[in-house]
């Protein structure tokens, strides 16, 4: 499973971002995509997940309000919708998905993460 993702760039603060990250494979099923951003000199942090057999969210304090993962199951593709976006979410972003794969042994959960995408936010 290969994933990547598109939609990091500049913009202003208060303003508003959608990244994408696009799952591609055979004979998988996403469990639970996740969003991580690492900033210059701080260590990678957990940003969002989602666990789709319930539905639930998780969001870390300082986005919760302000970004909204979701996951379009058909296209296997997953989101992070980023809102009212502040300098201090000036990060390198990554997906990543925790995937339930079949194969002819049977099946077994991976996890893959995607290349990252630059999300500036200018004050």
């Amino acid at each position: 499973v290969q994933l990547v993702e598109s939609g990091g760039g500049l913009v202003q603060a208060g303003g508003s971002l959608t990244l994408s990250c696009a799952a591609s494979g055979s004979a998988f099923s996403i469990r639970v995509p996740e969003w991580y951003r690492q900033a210059p000199g701080k260590s990678r942090e957990l940003v969002a997940s989602l666990t789709t057999s319930s539905s639930s969210t998780k969001y870390a304090d300082s986005v919760k309000g302000r970004f909204t993962i979701s996951i379009d199951n058909a296209k296997n593709t997953m989101f992070l919708q980023m809102n009212s976006l502040k300098p201090e979410d000036t990060a390198v972003y990554y997906c990543h998905a925790w995937v339930w794969e079949t194969t002819s042994l049977g099946g077994r959960q991976y996890n893959y993460w995607g290349q990252g995408t630059q999300v500036t936010v200018s004050s």
